[in-house]
């Protein structure tokens, strides 16, 4: 009880319950938290101390009552800025955006405020959201927890830093191609990338989820509870199911497991990661799973046109910008975007078009198993200052071979750590499911907690 910052909401809960401690004590401890680390970490944005604790003042009252909002009352969450919250700008991650007050709560937000939870602040992202990375010409350069002179990951790359530096227990990120995954593996915590549509969000788009992130994977099956409520706004949201989200007991034994540790195009998977989810595999066929090889299903074509496709969007937003904003988008971007310009129809046509291609290859290829093991990234994290590993808007996404294709294919995936490099930097653990399957997946990444070796301290508690 000596650190709150570091508790996980469930233990949050139970002792608001028990009157052992209040919203406000909480709250306070993960600011002091925030103050301590941000200096480092630069993971927030838009944070009111003030409104924060009135918030958790406001909690505290109605624990005191024995009348608690909802499921969250008290626990502090932060969100990622491109999530709108009434009253705050939303930056996009770029100093060209004219910031503008939201009107109303996005409906991921909303549906946490009405939970009764704490919202602490928005937290930081790249340009757009388009690097796997920290660096954005609006925000201080995010860094990572575990080695602040490495990349956090992006796009979600202050929700994951804020999450492994302690910053409370619940977060709340974005993913249209590995966003909440890829930070999630280098900074060592969970994420789930649920199926399109399972968490309503607006604007909805293909590929585009709203996912938590949290020390845990009981943490993250809280927030599913509330997320997952229906919102009309989302014109692409699955229809409500109330689904079990704390029942995350699952047998191992029986269970098709396929195992692929090659994407088919991208960066090679470095050696010490191959090794983690190679362990990670054994541990669940000593468990009684069925592990079989995946081969790739993913080709450098599939890739190159969704790169086209992303290209002609992002350049089409860009070049629509009056000159002067236009030249305070960041560079890398602006380099990268401009490979849309001039393309025909045909070929951006044809480059939307993989999207339904790599749909039906990952479709198929996950077919014959209950779940799908791969690494999420096919590297440990990178240096800091760097938009991508390769630092090469020619070819910036080699490093989302492994993550993109599931959000083409609406299939549920999670990340969770598997182990560590020599130089102490986490490793992340895929989980895919079958499609709608988010409770499968949440339970496999439930039983792998509990399989894996004991887990270094966190960094920064």
């Amino acid at each position: 009880m000596d650190k709150l910052h570091c508790l996980d909401a469930l233990g949050m809960l139970a002792a608001y319950e028990r009157r052992q401690l209040s919203p406000l004590d909480v709250t306070r401890a993960v600011l002091a938290q925030i103050e301590a680390c941000e200096p480092r970490v630069h993971a927030t944005w838009a944070l009111d101390a003030d409104a924060a604790l009135a918030q958790a003042r406001a909690s505290e009252a109605r624990w005191q009552r024995g009348e608690p909002q909802g499921v969250l009352d008290g626990v502090p969450v932060t969100i990622k800025e491109n999530i709108a919250t009434q009253g705050v700008p939303v930056p996009l991650g770029t100093a060209a955006t004219v910031l503008v007050p939201a009107q109303q709560d996005a409906p991921p937000a909303a549906r946490l405020r009405a939970a009764g939870a704490v919202i602490v602040c928005k937290t930081t992202m790249p340009d757009y959201g388009m690097l796997s990375s920290g660096l954005s010409s609006f925000h201080a350069l995010a860094r990572n927890p575990w080695d602040v002179s490495k990349n956090p990951g992006g796009s979600s790359a202050g929700a994951a830093a804020a999450a492994a530096a302690g910053y409370g227990p619940l977060h709340l990120g974005t993913d249209i191609g590995g966003s909440v995954r890829l930070p999630a593996a280098w900074c060592g915590i969970f994420a789930l990338k649920p199926s399109l549509g399972r968490i309503p969000i607006h604007p909805p788009y293909y590929g585009r989820v709203a996912g938590p992130m949290t020390r845990s994977v009981q943490d993250a099956a809280l927030m599913m509870r509330v997320l997952s409520l229906p919102d009309a706004r989302d014109t692409m949201s699955l229809p409500y199911q109330p689904i079990a989200w704390a029942s995350l007991a699952r047998p191992i034994k029986g269970l098709k497991l396929g195992l692929m540790l090659d994407a088919g195009w991208g960066l090679p998977v470095e050696p010490e990661v191959r090794a983690a989810v190679e362990a990670a595999a054994r541990a669940f066929e000593a468990a009684g799973a069925i592990v079989t090889p995946l081969a790739p299903f993913m080709t450098r074509a599939m890739a190159e046109g969704m790169d086209r496709f992303w290209r002609c969007r992002a350049w089409m937003d860009i070049s629509a910008l009056p000159a002067d904003r236009q030249a305070q988008v960041l560079p890398f971007i602006v380099e990268w975007a401009r490979g849309g310009q001039g393309l025909s129809g045909e070929q951006v046509f044809s480059g939307f078009s993989q999207m339904g291609v790599m749909r039906e290859a990952a479709v198929a290829a996950c077919q014959p198993f209950d779940f799908v093991l791969t690494p999420t990234a096919p590297i440990a994290a990178f240096p800091a200052e760097l938009p991508c590993p390769t630092n090469d808007p020619a070819q910036p996404f080699e490093h989302i071979a492994f993550t993109l294709p599931y959000n083409m294919s609406e299939q549920p995936a999670a990340s969770i750590n598997c182990g560590y490099t020599s130089g102490g930097l986490p490793i992340g653990l895929q989980i895919v499911g079958q499609r709608h399957d988010d409770l499968g997946v949440l339970q496999m990444a439930r039983a792998w907690e509990q399989l894996r070796p004991a887990q270094r301290p966190w960094p920064m508690d």
